[in-house]
């Protein structure tokens, strides 16, 4: 199980980057061309969010089954600094960057004009994105 959620997470992490990174050049297009905001751009960062909260799911499951996670978390490992990313600093800016393309989702579903739902959006994704690049494990990853 635990072979097979790492592998999963690490391979939709690819997706999750290149929806993220889609949703905001598509949105940033439309912002530029002064183009309104339509469906389409709705769903593009919808995707986004999508593929977000499913690695954040899997994330979390592999946190309380994996050897690094939960069952690592102590005053040594602290000091490691390798441990410590995988045990405390990546799960919670990665739950933090979630929280943050949520946001920007919601408010920008909410709002009617056009100028400030493209904002939302890529002001808050660009942030989700800036801090999963951050904390991922390159040397663990790549």
């Amino acid at each position: 199980m635990y072979t097979g959620l790492m592998h999963a997470h690490s391979g939709l992490a690819y997706l999750l980057l290149a929806a993220l990174i889609f949703a905001i050049v598509y949105n940033l297009i439309g912002f530029m061309g002064n183009k309104p905001f339509t469906e389409g751009n709705r769903k593009i960062a919808l995707i986004g969010l999508i593929a977000t909260h499913i690695q954040v799911v899997i994330g979390l499951v592999l946190y309380f089954v994996s050897p690094y996670g939960l069952s690592n978390f102590s005053g040594g490992n602290m000091k490691d600094g390798a441990a410590r990313l995988l045990m405390l600093e990546h799960p919670l800016t990665m739950i933090i960057a979630a929280v943050l393309i949520t946001i920007g989702y919601s408010k920008a579903k909410r709002l009617t004009d056009s100028n400030a739902r493209y904002k939302k959006i890529l002001i808050f994704f660009t942030l989700g994105l800036i801090l999963i690049l951050s904390r991922i494990p390159w040397s663990n990853w790549l």
